[in-house]
């Protein structure tokens, strides 16, 4: 334990219920004293790891029951930690780092918990999305958090096409090993985008680089080992962006509807269903058709 980050922290026991609790992503000293508190009162933890969980614990000195609750053992655990709330226990529930629930499945605790009367509460702090949004300069005002994309590169692709036109800043978790080729997939499927790649947030090798997708690919494509936590931070797609997408998906439309329907019909349908005028429906049906539609 190192002497000069221990902190005092009164001892009291919380109140029967639920506490979700955020623990730090890095910096062990990214805590608050109401946590704190709360992990020192508390009948048992629920966390991911019990290794990671009892390092934070032991540095503050907090000695404290523990029980492993995650993906893998999930729908065993669960019901012996709701018994325990309904017979009046105190738990808190944290994650390895950062605040549980974002994208890790405590939620469903969480609900069962709801759904059984018991009391929830939560103790805010830490989180890697907040801060890697925080440190990319891109516009906060909306953005999506997509968590980690499929490993496999078919369904990545498909799932970026489905938030391709999303007028919002991307959010994305990624593990360092795959960041080149997941680059190379943005690129292809969003455009050169502005990105921000913030890795090791709060820790000693915290860094956030910014450029645009092809930078980025330039940069790591040589070569250049990426290591640590990392978080991939998009801007929104441009004005011309968002038309070839909307272009993308009208097209689309069209081509399904011509297997059925005439170019007339086809024309009325989309310009009721895109809210486009019904002769540049038609237009674009006709090319289609034709067999020499221009992206």
């Amino acid at each position: 334990m190192v002497a000069e980050d221990k902190v005092k922290v009164a001892t009291s026991k919380p109140e029967a219920g639920l506490y979700i609790v955020a623990t730090p992503i890095g910096n062990l000293k990214d805590i608050t004293l109401r946590a704190l508190e709360t992990l020192r009162g508390v009948d048992a933890i629920a966390c991911e790891d019990t290794r990671v969980t009892n390092r934070l614990l032991s540095h503050y000195g907090i000695k404290a029951s523990m029980v492993a609750y995650n993906d893998a053992n999930g729908a065993k655990v669960r019901p012996q930690l709701l018994r325990r709330l309904a017979e009046g226990q105190s738990l808190a529930l944290v994650s390895d780092a950062g605040t549980p629930l974002i994208s890790d499945p405590g939620y469903k605790l969480v609900r069962e918990a709801r759904e059984q009367g018991s009391h929830i509460t939560t103790l805010p702090g830490a989180s890697s999305v907040m801060g890697a949004l925080t440190l990319a300069g891109l516009p906060t005002n909306r953005f999506l958090f997509e968590g980690f994309l499929p490993a496999k590169q078919q369904a990545r692709t498909e799932a970026l096409r489905a938030i391709s036109n999303v007028d919002a800043t991307l959010v994305f978790f990624e593990r360092a090993s795959r960041v080149p080729v997941v680059l190379a997939d943005m690129l292809e499927v969003l455009g050169d985008r502005e990105v921000a790649l913030v890795r090791e947030i709060t820790k000693s090798f915290e860094e956030t680089v910014h450029g645009q997708l092809s930078g980025l690919i330039a940069r790591y494509g040589k070569g250049e080992e990426i290591r640590g936590e990392v978080v991939l931070v998009l801007a929104p797609p441009s004005e011309a962006t968002q038309a070839r997408a909307g272009d993308a998906v009208l097209d689309e439309r069209l081509a399904v509807l011509l297997r059925e329907y005439s170019v007339k019909d086809v024309a009325a349908l989309a310009a009721e269903e895109f809210g486009i005028h019904r002769k540049q429906a038609y237009q674009r049906a006709l090319e289609i058709k034709g067999g020499h539609a221009q992206r």
